[in-house]
C-alpha cells in the first residue's frame, strides 16, 4: 500500500471546496494550458481536466506515477494530460508548455520561495500563479501595510491576492499549520522597462540584509554615501531616514534606476 513521503513534503488536499476555489480564481477555461506541480493522487488534476484544461503534471514520486497513469489513462491517451516524471527543481524548458500557460499547484512548503522565484523570473513566465502555501507566507506576500523582501519580489512581477484560508484538517496527512490559497495575476516584466532586473534584486538584498538600518546607511555603504544622498534628496525619493519596510515598490525601482545610471556615468 502506498504511503505519503515526509521527505517530499506531501500533504494531499482533500477539501473539494478549496480545489474548486483554486480553479475558479485561476479562471480556468477550455483550451487553457496548466502546469501543476506535485499532483499527488490527482484530485486537483481531475478538476483542472473537468474544466477543459490541458495539464502538464510534474511528479517526483516514483510510486505515484503508476497510480496517476492508471487513474488518468484516458486523459493521457487524448494528450489532455502530460505527466513529467521529474523533480520540479530539475525541470528544463523543454519539459514545460511552449505556449501561454497558468501555474496551479498545491506545492511542498519547503520549496515555496524557490518555486515562486523560479517561475516569476523565468524567460517563459506563466500568465498567473495560484498556489496553496503556508498561511503566514501568503499573508506576508499579500500584505498591504509594511513591505518585505518576499512581497516586493512578487509585486515586481504581478499582483498577489490572498484568496482563502485552508485549515490543516483539509489535508491528508494534515500539516502542522494552516494554509491559504494565493493568486498572482497579470504576471509580466513591465516593471523593469528601462530598469536592470538583476540590479533591482541586488539593491533589495543589500537593504533588507540590515533592515533595521536606514536605506541611506545601507545603500550608502554599498553604492557611495554622496551618491545615495543625492538620489534620496530628489523630491520623488523616499526619506533618507526610511527603513526598507517603509519603502514602496515604485521607490525601489526608481532608486535602482538612479544607482544604475550613476554607475554608468562613473564608468565614463
Amino acid at each position: 500500500m502506498w504511503k505519503h513521503k515526509k521527505q517530499f513534503g506531501q500533504h494531499f488536499l482533500t477539501d473539494g471546496h478549496a480545489i474548486l476555489k483554486m480553479c475558479e480564481v485561476s479562471n480556468i477555461q477550455e483550451e487553457d494550458i496548466v502546469l501543476e506541480i506535485g499532483p499527488g493522487k490527482g484530485v486537483l488534476t481531475a478538476s483542472l481536466l473537468e474544466y477543459g484544461a490541458t495539464v502538464y503534471a510534474i511528479e517526483k514520486d516514483n510510486d505515484l506515477i503508476p497510480f496517476l497513469e492508471e487513474k488518468f489513462k484516458d486523459a493521457l491517451a487524448s494528450k489532455k494530460l502530460i505527466i513529467v516524471h521529474k523533480d520540479i527543481r530539475d525541470i528544463e524548458s523543454s519539459d514545460l508548455p511552449q505556449k501561454e500557460y497558468k501555474l496551479v499547484a498545491n506545492i511542498p512548503y519547503y520549496i515555496t520561495g524557490e518555486i515562486i522565484r523560479t517561475f516569476l523570473t523565468s524567460l517563459h513566465q506563466p500568465t498567473s500563479i495560484t498556489l496553496l502555501v503556508q498561511e503566514e507566507v501568503a499573508r506576508r506576500i499579500c500584505s498591504e501595510t509594511k513591505t518585505n523582501l518576499l512581497q516586493l519580489s512578487v509585486r515586481a512581477y504581478g499582483e498577489p491576492k490572498y484568496v482563502k484560508k485552508v485549515k490543516a484538517g483539509s489535508f491528508n496527512p494534515p500539516p502542522r499549520v494552516d494554509s491559504a490559497i494565493m493568486h498572482i495575476a497579470n504576471i509580466s516584466r513591465n516593471s523593469f522597462k528601462g530598469i536592470d532586473e538583476e540590479k533591482f534584486f541586488e539593491v533589495l538584498h543589500v537593504a533588507f540584509n540590515q533592515k533595521r538600518k536606514t536605506i541611506l546607511k545601507t545603500l550608502g555603504t554599498a553604492y557611495g554615501k554622496e551618491r545615495m544622498e543625492s538620489i534620496l534628496e530628489d523630491e520623488v525619493s523616499p526619506s533618507k531616514k526610511a527603513r526598507p519596510e517603509e519603502v514602496a515598490l515604485a521607490d525601489w525601482l526608481y532608486i535602482t534606476q538612479k544607482i544604475t545610471a550613476g554607475a554608468k556615468e562613473g564608468a565614463h
